[in-house]
Order: structure tokens, then C-alpha cells, then sequence
């Protein structure tokens, strides 16, 4: 096990080192950053300068290396906008985001779960269909259009919670109602397919001759033989809810990393935007590296080579 988690880590290391390549290249081919902060009458000698002292005049090979020194070192340089720390600006709005994925992520468990069993319990039921249902409108529907209809009806019309911002539980329920919905509708899916195929098993009609009760038979020896597909889709769904937060932190105007890489964005604030990247990647690998180490858990059979 301790030979894998290096291993592991040491990929993780890798994959950083090409998402810093990408984004750095990637970012260049946007355009000269230093034309969107500052005005539009700036002498070009000004514009020269300036370009000068922020390093953009140097051959591209050169804003490389001592990007990626700078990088590894967890300095991604000065916002061109605020003239702050990048990493400074992401650490600033990084527990809002993971307070909204990980809200979000326990809605999902915690309603798809169950539903997808019930589901499966009562197949070719009208209850059964009624969740499937349910399942594929929470797939089909965009997160950005059910934010606004969220906001229309629980904010505008009923006037029972508010429409943007951070700060109370009040705050926190419709990004993440908005936010969950795909992936509660993805774990409903699931569930109800895994456990389909597990009480089809020998072992689960031997537990059910053996006289032992249905709820034992369903939460006790199925669940937990149904469950490593579940513990696979809750690593890819921490990094969905992270790339999904970038749109409902817009819709809903909450201070998040989400948000804060859409105006780096518009703005080519290149130290902010690798900053937040980077972020993203590394939550989303050490992600998988936990899923991978929770199939033992789940199933001793299981072994990692």
C-alpha cells in the first residue's frame, strides 16, 4: 500500500507539472495582458515599460523557466489587476467554494443514494418510474437555468431566501440545491443499476433463505458490495462540483474560486487564473487518489498493484 501512495504521488506531481505547461502557453495565446489594466490614452513608451518590468518582453522560454520556479515554489507572481499575491486572492475564496462543494456533494450522497436503491427495490413500480424520471430531468437540466428559476421563484416571488452574495445558511441552499442536481441524478442512476445487479446475486437470495430480514439483506450485504462504482463516482464528482461551482458562483454571485477564474479570465490576469487552475488540479487528484485508497475499505478483495 505505502509503495502505491507514492507512486500515486508521484503521478500527481507529474500531472501538476503539464497543467502548469498548458495553462502558461494557453494563456499567452490570449493576447498582451497588459493593454486590459491600464487606460486607453497610455503613451506606448508607458506601454513598453511596463511590459518591461512585468517580465512580458523576455523570450517565452524564459517567462517558462522562471514561471515554473516561481510555481513550484507556491508563487505564482502578483495579480496584474490588484497588484496582490495571486495566491493570496485564491486562498482568500477558496472556503466558500469548498463549502459549497462539499454541501453540495452531501445533498447528492445523501439523496441520490437512497432514491436509486428505492428504485431498485421497486422495480417497474410507478414510483420507480417517477424516480427515473426525476433522475433524467436532473441530468438534462443546466445549472445555469435552474439557478435563475431557483432565484425567481424561492427569492423574487416568495421572498424566502436570497438572491446572491455569502454569508448565512440562507446563502448556502440554492447554490447548492442548483449544484446537485446533476449529480444527484447521477448517483440515483447508479445505485439503482449496481443494486439491480447485486440482489440478483447468489449470495443475496442465500441471505434471504437463511430467514435474515430484507432491510438487513438490502443496507447490511448488498449495499456494500454496491458500492464500489458509488465510491468511484464521489472522487469524479468532487472535481464536477469544483468545475461546476464556476458557473453557479456566477449565477448566484458568490464570492468563490469559480468566479474569481471567470473575471481573471476577461481580465488575462495570468498569475490568478494558474493560480486557481492549479487548485483545482491538485483537489482533483488527491480526490482520486482517496477514491482509489477507499476501494480497500469498501472491499478487502480488492488489491492495489
Amino acid at each position: 500500500m505505502t509503495t502505491y501512495v507514492i507512486r500515486r504521488l508521484i503521478h500527481i506531481f507529474i500531472v501538476i507539472l503539464l497543467v502548469l505547461t498548458v495553462v502558461f502557453f494557453l494563456t499567452r495565446l490570449t493576447g498582451d495582458p497588459v493593454l486590459f489594466f491600464v487606460p486607453m490614452d497610455t503613451a506606448p513608451a508607458d506601454l513598453e515599460e511596463i511590459r518591461e518590468r512585468r517580465g512580458f518582453n523576455d523570450p517565452l522560454y524564459v517567462q517558462y523557466g522562471r514561471f515554473m520556479r516561481d510555481a513550484l515554489q507556491g508563487d505564482f507572481g502578483d495579480s496584474l489587476r490588484q497588484n496582490e499575491p495571486a495566491t493570496n486572492l485564491v486562498f482568500r475564496v477558496i472556503p466558500a467554494t469548498l463549502e459549497l462543494g462539499a454541501a453540495a456533494l452531501l445533498l447528492s450522497i445523501v439523496l441520490g443514494v437512497p432514491l436509486g436503491i428505492f428504485s431498485a427495490i421497486h422495480r417497474g413500480s410507478i414510483a420507480d418510474k417517477t424516480s427515473t424520471l426525476v433522475a433524467v430531468l436532473g441530468l438534462s437540466v443546466p445549472a445555469f437555468w435552474m439557478g435563475l428559476l431557483l432565484i425567481l421563484l424561492f427569492s423574487v416571488y416568495l421572498g424566502w431566501l436570497p438572491t446572491s452574495g455569502r454569508g448565512s445558511m440562507a446563502h448556502l441552499i440554492m447554490p447548492a440545491v442548483t449544484l446537485a442536481a446533476f449529480s444527484v441524478a447521477r448517483y440515483a442512476r447508479l445505485a439503482r443499476s449496481t443494486m439491480l445487479d447485486v440482489l440478483g446475486q447468489d449470495y443475496v437470495r442465500t441471505g434471504r433463505a437463511k430467514g435474515l430480514s430484507e432491510n438487513r439483506v438490502i443496507w447490511v450485504h448488498a449495499l456494500k458490495n454496491a458500492s464500489i462504482p458509488l465510491i468511484t463516482i464521489t472522487g469524479l464528482q468532487a472535481g464536477h462540483l469544483l468545475g461546476g461551482a464556476v458557473i453557479v458562483e456566477q449565477v448566484f454571485s458568490r464570492p468563490g474560486i469559480g468566479r474569481l477564474l471567470v473575471q481573471s479570465l476577461l481580465n488575462r490576469d495570468f498569475p490568478v487564473v494558474m493560480a486557481a487552475i492549479v487548485f483545482v488540479a491538485i483537489v482533483y487528484t488527491f480526490m482520486s487518489l482517496l477514491t482509489d485508497l477507499a476501494y480497500a475499505w469498501a472491499n478487502p478483495e480488492v488489491r492495489l498493484r
